[in-house]
């Protein structure tokens, strides 16, 4: 059972992710969002802090600590609360790294995590969504056939952060009709990427279109071997870090245009005390604090070794619709300020449009 308060570690985790924030995203969202990029030193500092690496046991890299899905929800929720852009580039290795650890043999534990548990920033990533309508992740049109001493993957793949950057990357693909990652190396022939995608929101962020073409990938590199891995596992953690995404984004949305309402004055008085815009500040307060609770109802249930699709899934769905009213509440309570881009708010409702339709650009 979750509990409705913090605690002490949890409490001391945001406070610093939160500082953070404040120091290198907050008054760079702009200039980065405009710029189309996020500086190298930003991203690095920011990996520092371990969010990605954490539960990884010492023996291949790691810091050991326990795995804490709501903790890990928290952090997630302060990192979008500046940025989305900048969480999804920052926390891209988490989607290859978290589910070889939580999925993968040990082989593949030993092959690949030292590679990407470093002090440095090293880009990895996984691929999973896909450029059509109606695109479902458990029946996916990119595919994997057995053939030999491995398998061939022949697809399309959408908005994969950091891809042109990623020496490694997990695919997901149907196999016997049945959803499966696999291990796809960034140098493999069969692997083209992209140009750099243009999209409507997350300027900040590099993803790319890749395209898998007969791409050859070895029986090792199944993840979790022979047998596959609990996919459903991958959806769910991916799911409820989506939901802790979404709940920043609302809750930065929320608190701008509070405030903004609280200082701007017509006719002699705020504007937050016309009960329409009053309204609508209560609103997204309580909208903010509901998402919020689904996404940690979601993550107690998998911090506790339990299924999550239910839970995992109506945050999603919830989160997704709530994160873009909420938006357009802010964008809304700011009148004509609310759709230029020097105030942040257009931004947050740009970017909170990819919290229902994106699936796989985010693990805990």
């Amino acid at each position: 059972m979750f509990s409705f308060s913090m605690s002490k570690q949890q409490k001391m985790v945001k406070s610093e992710v939160a500082n953070l924030v404040k120091k290198i995203v907050t008054d760079n969202a702009l200039a980065m969002d405009e710029k189309r990029e996020i500086p190298a030193d930003a991203i690095q500092t920011a990996w520092e802090l371990g969010a990605a690496i954490s539960k990884v046991p010492e023996e291949y890299g790691g810091f050991g600590m326990q795995d804490s899905p709501i903790e890990s929800s928290i952090v997630l929720e302060e990192l979008a609360y500046g940025d989305m852009a900048f969480t999804v580039a920052v926390m891209a290795p988490a989607l290859f790294i978290s589910p070889i650890l939580d999925l993968g043999t040990e082989a593949q534990k030993k092959k690949y995590l030292p590679l990407y548990c470093k002090e440095k920033f090293t880009p990895c990533t996984a691929a999973v969504n896909e450029p059509h309508f109606g695109f479902d992740v458990v029946s996916m049109k990119t595919t994997a056939e057995k053939k030999n001493n491995g398998y061939v993957l022949n697809g399309v793949k959408c908005m994969v952060p950091l891809a042109g950057k990623s020496k490694h990357m997990l695919v997901a693909a149907s196999l016997d009709g049945a959803p499966n990652l696999f291990i796809v190396s960034g140098d493999n022939p069969g692997l083209k990427v992209g140009e750099r995608e243009r999209n409507i929101g997350l300027y900040a962020l590099e993803s790319n279109k890749i395209t898998l073409e007969n791409c050859e990938v070895s029986k090792d590199d199944r993840l979790g071997g022979d047998e596959g891995c609990n996919f459903a596992r991958f959806l769910q953690k991916s799911r409820v870090a989506i939901s802790a995404i979404g709940t920043g984004v609302a809750r930065a949305s929320y608190d701008y245009a509070r405030e903004y309402a609280k200082e701007r004055v017509q006719f002699g008085e705020p504007i937050a005390y016309r009960q329409a815009v009053a309204f609508m500040v209560a609103e997204m307060a309580y909208e903010v604090d509901a998402m919020r609770l689904l996404t940690w109802q979601a993550a107690s249930r998998l911090e506790n070794g339990k299924d999550a699709k239910r839970e995992a899934y109506l945050a999603k769905i919830y989160t997704g619709d709530k994160t873009m009213h909420v938006a357009d509440y802010g964008v809304q309570i700011m009148g004509g300020h609310g759709y230029i881009r020097d105030y942040p708010v257009e931004r947050y409702y740009r970017n909170g449009r990819g919290i229902s339709t994106l699936e796989g650009i985010a693990t805990i």
